[in-house]
């Protein structure tokens, strides 16, 4: 039995959700705000944890028995309840990759299984999706669930 299956959702409300992940990424990668890689991501988590505003895990089926990754995640959602910050897991790496593009050629594959949004400390970026992730966030801990799940639907 899976999270999804234990947790009912509702279903244009985890579309919408998605969607608002999907406009996020866009524009932070527009706008030089996202840190892709679970070590870039924890490199930047340790100088400047005050920045990161959205912390995204993503994996999918293939990737449950890598024990080495769990383990990542696990250090990554205990600092993110510790400061604060909104996590949220994905499923779609298909999808990610879609909507973050292909890397540089002759560049090395991208570690897309985490993603953090930032906010300079001088700057603060309000985004519409941004505000609608952060509150599906809000919720699913006021539900007890800690670390909230949305699929990426391929299209």
């Amino acid at each position: 039995m899976t999270l999804e299956e234990l947790v009912p959702c509702d279903s244009s409300k985890m579309q919408a959700v998605s969607e608002a992940v999907e406009r996020v990424l866009v524009a932070a990668q527009r706008q030089d705000r996202l840190t892709v890689g679970v070590y870039e991501s924890a490199k930047l988590m340790n100088v400047d944890p005050d920045s990161v505003v959205l912390c995204l895990l993503a994996t999918d089926e293939e990737d449950e028995g890598d024990i080495a990754l769990q383990i990542h995640f696990t250090l990554i959602q205990a600092f993110c309840c510790d400061n604060d910050i909104h996590i949220l897991r994905v499923s779609g790496m298909q999808r990610l990759a879609a909507i973050l593009g292909e890397p540089e050629p002759g560049a090395e594959p991208r570690d897309l299984h985490c993603l953090l949004v930032t906010n300079s400390h001088t700057d603060a970026w309000k985004s519409q999706g941004l505000a609608e992730v952060a509150s599906y966030c809000a919720e699913s801990r006021d539900k007890n669930q800690w670390v909230p799940y949305v699929s990426l639907q391929e299209r």
